[in-house]
């Protein structure tokens, strides 16, 4: 190579300097188009389709040289799970007060699944209470429930966190981050803390803007298998029912019992907020499903490293989606999951094959498809507690979901959760080499930190970089998915696909992976995020 390219090289791999061409979006666009088509079926965990899904996963790692990361020298981590099934109608009535007994039609005005392993569902005539936004959080001075018994008794919560939407200057602003919603917020906090209580069922009021999706997602979700960890004590840790119900339907009800949900809602945005029971009501709810238990996989690859192959710089990708479900208009009834996620797979397998065919870096790089992410990220939190490398001395988690297509990328680069880590300092000079901006999340409300699987490696101390998801808003086109493609037969590939703009969206973080892989420093939480604590706990195991 003569002096002056190698000058160039050099220069190119400078924080700061214009970043090369490595992603290849034909091959990119290839790999998306390959992992939506109907072949696989929607990639279902536990379906006919997830043995084909996962080996065409294994089979790329292979064919580059990357080496088996999972169970027993293969290229798969096995993550039992329970799965129920809703089978047969759901029979769901409220009596009110004057003896007169309303039936509620699942799907159009409500939801309700289980994860018990059990055969069928029955609750009759429980009250129900509303508890506000369902909140108990010392650390932020806020306690919804009081000295509340919720034993036998339905709780129905707001979702989201107190300080979204709230008017200008309300004292509560700020207190749970502002618009960005907190994992109080997430409809999975609400459910874990409905059984805790030892509720009959739980119900979330549903808004669009609150929830950060439509209605029409939260039915697609209800309507195929559920799963879950295989838990021992699960009693305990699942109410018997958790649904979402429509907001109209639950203002509907609240007036039945002489309440104003809307007055209501204003009121839980106080400290002096108490729950309160919808007197005279009564819930009944029964319907049957099928439970069993079941393996999944998830699909783990690495590249060793040179120098210090005991660290390692994780890439991952969820591959599940829906499989087969609700027919749409024109019965289609294949969900493809496209854009969510078979992109971010795609990305993950483009990656791979950049560093596997480069110079192999100083730490190992470990490439990762997960299972079961839209059950609740239950491949990654199966991963966090049976991890196949030390999460002590996992450098950091770059996790891809839904990279939108497109010829060019958008002048503005996402993050998820900016600020919480000082990976977004490791990434902002190439952003601005290309002549974008480094911004927060556009959508903050809809907890999309919370709903990735780098969030369960999170929580035990893995820094985490989540850039350019596709369903934050961010855009027109990113507006337009999540209001009529998200979780929908309609997210899937089709020939006028180009990924030329998320081909160079990967190629920015490439080059902060080579940082991360080529260094002997470490990514810090920053102070104040909810995960430097349990970093810091390990703190030693990473000195040199």
């Amino acid at each position: 190579m003569r002096p002056s390219l190698i000058a160039l090289a050099a220069a190119l791999m400078m924080p700061g300097a214009a970043v090369a061409q490595e992603v290849d979006p034909v091959r990119l666009n290839g790999l998306v188009r390959d992992l939506a088509s109907d072949t696989f079926g929607g990639r279902a965990p536990a379906s006919a389709q997830e043995g084909p899904s996962t080996d065409y996963i294994a089979e790329q790692f292979r064919r580059l040289g990357i080496e088996p990361g999972g169970d027993d020298g293969s290229y798969f981590q096995m993550v039992p799970l329970s799965r129920t099934v809703r089978e047969g109608p759901a029979s769901i009535s409220v009596e009110g007060p004057d003896g007169t007994t309303q039936v509620l039609t699942w799907g159009e005005d409500l939801v309700m699944t289980s994860d018990r392993p059990v055969s069928r569902i029955t609750v009759t005539d429980a009250p129900l209470v509303f508890v506000g936004y369902g909140v108990t959080a010392p650390e932020r001075g806020w306690d919804d429930f009081g000295d509340v018994d919720l034993i036998g008794k339905i709780m129905v919560v707001i979702v989201n966190d107190p300080d979204f939407n709230a008017p200008e200057g309300h004292p509560v602003t700020g207190r749970f981050d502002g618009q960005a919603m907190t994992y109080y917020g997430r409809w999975v906090y609400k459910f874990a803390e409905a059984a805790r209580r030892g509720a009959a069922g739980v119900l979330v009021i549903h808004d669009t803007p609150g929830a950060g999706y439509p209605w029409t997602t939260v039915v697609s979700g209800a309507s195929t298998a559920r799963f879950d960890i295989v838990r021992e004590n699960w009693e305990a840790e699942r109410a018997p029912f958790q649904g979402w119900i429509q907001g109209d339907v639950a203002a509907a009800l609240f007036a039945q019992a002489g309440l104003d949900l809307t007055a209501l809602r204003a009121a839980a945005r106080t400290e002096e907020f108490e729950p309160v029971e919808l007197s005279g009501l009564r819930m009944s709810v029964d319907f049957g499903q099928t439970f069993d238990r079941v393996e999944s996989r998830n699909v783990i690859g690495i590249l060793p490293g040179t120098g210090h192959p005991q660290e390692t710089v994780m890439v991952g990708a969820h591959w599940d989606a829906y499989g087969h479900g609700t027919p749409d208009t024109s019965g289609d009834h294949i969900y493809n999951g496209a854009v969510d996620n078979a992109t971010g797979v795609a990305g993950v397998l483009e990656l791979a094959r950049v560093f596997a065919e480069g110079p192999r870096p100083d730490r190992s790089l470990m490439f990762v498809s997960w299972t079961a992410e839209e059950s609740g990220l239950l491949g990654a939190y199966y991963y966090a507690a049976h991890p196949v490398r030390p999460l002590e001395t996992t450098v950091a988690n770059v996790n891809l979901d839904s990279l939108l297509p497109g010829d060019e990328p958008a002048s503005e680069v996402v993050v998820i959760g900016m600020g919480k880590n000082s990976l977004d300092a490791q990434l902002a000079p190439y952003v601005e080499a290309a002549g974008r901006r480094l911004i927060n999340d556009p959508a903050p409300q809809a907890g999309a930190f919370y709903r990735s699987d780098h969030f369960p490696l999170a929580l035990r101390g893995v820094p985490a970089l989540f850039a350019f998801a596709g369903f934050t808003g961010a855009s027109p086109q990113s507006a337009a998915y999540v209001r009529d493609c998200y979780h929908q037969p309609c997210d899937q590939w089709d020939d006028t696909w180009t990924m030329g703009g998320a081909a160079q969206d990967l190629d920015l973080l490439a080059q902060v992976i080579r940082d991360l892989a080529n260094s002997r420093t470490w990514p810090e939480w920053s102070v104040g995020a909810e995960f430097r604590a349990v970093r810091e706990e390990s703190a030693d195991q990473r000195a040199d």
